[in-house]
């Protein structure tokens, strides 16, 4: 699995970051963060946290210490599941599945998910597509996915791949929806309403307690 090169590891207390905390808590999902209790129940439960480069728990405590690099960087949130059995289980009712993906979003915002890696490469590729036409190409998609992480390996599925096309089950032409502009317009408000709703629970919360 390949190491993340582009963060230098934190040496100082004061390289950490303080508002990462409060960043993730701002995503629908993340509301929860400092109730967890580190009880290491998720990291129990979790079907890949053996495969993780930090576990669920040590993903939330670092997030909370201001570890923003090293969290967005790893591929732990990429390897979630997302099956849910981590927040089922968990006794204070912290959403960490819903953690995971607020990391994941984060790090296609910074830039700064694993390169060469095909889950957030499929994830943004996937995500541009959508955005961009308001549909999403398999064909086309494939090729993205394979070219900016294995393009040798496009090499080995192309027969496969012809295959498929010659029957009709893969297409290689970019589909797209008339009205994109509105598409683009719904998205953005979209965003902006539950990143705004979500402040605003964190506030009521905070002043609850």
């Amino acid at each position: 699995m390949p190491v993340w090169r582009g963060w230098d590891k934190i040496k100082y207390q004061a390289q950490l970051d303080p508002a990462f905390a409060e960043e993730v808590t701002s995503i629908p999902g993340g509301e929860k963060l400092f109730d967890c209790i580190q009880c290491g129940t998720c990291s129990g439960l979790c079907p890949l946290s053996p495969y993780m480069d930090f576990t669920p728990r040590k993903i939330i405590a670092m997030i909370r210490a201001g570890f923003k690099g090293e969290v967005l960087s790893s591929h732990t949130c990429w390897l979630c599941a997302s099956c849910y059995a981590c927040t089922v289980e968990c006794p204070k009712g912290v959403k960490i599945t819903e953690i995971m993906y607020a990391t994941k979003r984060l790090a296609i915002r910074e830039g700064v998910s694993p390169k060469r890696f095909a889950i957030p490469v499929l994830a943004e590729e996937f995500f541009r597509d959508v955005e961009s036409n308001g549909r999403n190409s398999e064909g086309r998609l494939i090729m993205k996915l394979y070219l900016k992480t294995n393009p040798f390996k496009a090499l080995k599925q192309a027969t496969l791949g012809l295959r498929l096309w010659s029957q009709g089950r893969l297409g290689i032409r970019s589909d797209s929806i008339k009205r994109k502009s509105e598409l683009k317009t719904l998205l953005k408000s979209l965003e902006k309403e539950r990143m705004v709703r979500s402040r605003r629970e964190t506030a009521h919360a905070g002043e609850a307690k």
